[in-house]
């Protein structure tokens, strides 16, 4: 088992607040781009935490043990009910509408058709038909696109504020295997530099039960 951090922009955090999201925290998504940085290295049994950073200040907003793994587009097409801007895997074409609400099929090359003729033979075809909105909570939107990967449990925490004591940030380590551990940066003000942030970090053991203290 080993112990993720994840940041969720202040921006998400404000959307998942305003929502009146308060979980429990249900998936954990990564994209191709650094906005929502992959999460590929995550595996079944590893424990995500979710955090934000606002005034100086690093708040764990949720704890995830990871019990599944897949891609974003079957998590979001079987529980939100649409692909909400997940890749599209391999060898699937969707169907959707253009601005003038005709429909064209995209696919997983990013090529496009203009009629279900033209997709190529052997393709798995997703009609409009099967793309119906399911209710879900806020935290479950993908908040970037490209999203590839999603990890899931039905033991998360609530969602909410958790700060970590100050003092505690600089003791703080991250990275594997131990030799390649390394703390957060800071900023000549005493900030955490965003890019401390904007990856998925894998925790030290020490950093791990720093973490898990809050949910005890």
């Amino acid at each position: 088992m080993a112990g993720y951090m994840v940041c969720w922009p202040q921006d998400r955090w404000k959307e998942i607040k305003k929502a009146g999201d308060t979980g429990p925290i249900k998936v954990v998504y990564g994209s191709i781009h650094s906005r929502m940085p992959t999460i590929a290295s995550i595996q079944v049994g590893d424990v995500v935490f979710p955090v934000t950073y606002a005034r100086k200040h690093l708040y764990v907003l949720a704890r995830l043990p990871v019990t599944h793994r897949e891609p974003a587009f079957d998590y979001t097409m079987r529980e939100l009910g649409t692909r909400h801007s997940a890749l599209i895997p391999d060898g699937i074409v969707e169907e959707t509408l253009d601005h003038r609400g005709y429909p064209y099929y995209w696919s997983w090359d990013c090529k496009h058709y203009n009629s279900l003729n033209d997709v190529p033979e052997g393709a798995r075809v997703i009609p409009l038909s099967q793309q119906v909105e399911k209710p879900h909570l806020e935290h479950q939107n993908p908040f970037n696109c490209c999203s590839k990967w999603a990890v899931w449990g039905e033991e998360g925490s609530s969602i909410e504020p958790r700060q970590l004591p100050d003092e505690v940030l600089p003791e703080l380590r991250f990275g594997y295997p131990k030799s390649k551990e390394k703390p957060l940066k800071f900023t000549a003000n005493g900030s955490v530099l965003s890019s401390s942030l904007t990856a998925t970090r894998r925790m030290s053991e020490e950093t791990f039960a720093v973490f898990e203290q809050l949910f005890q």
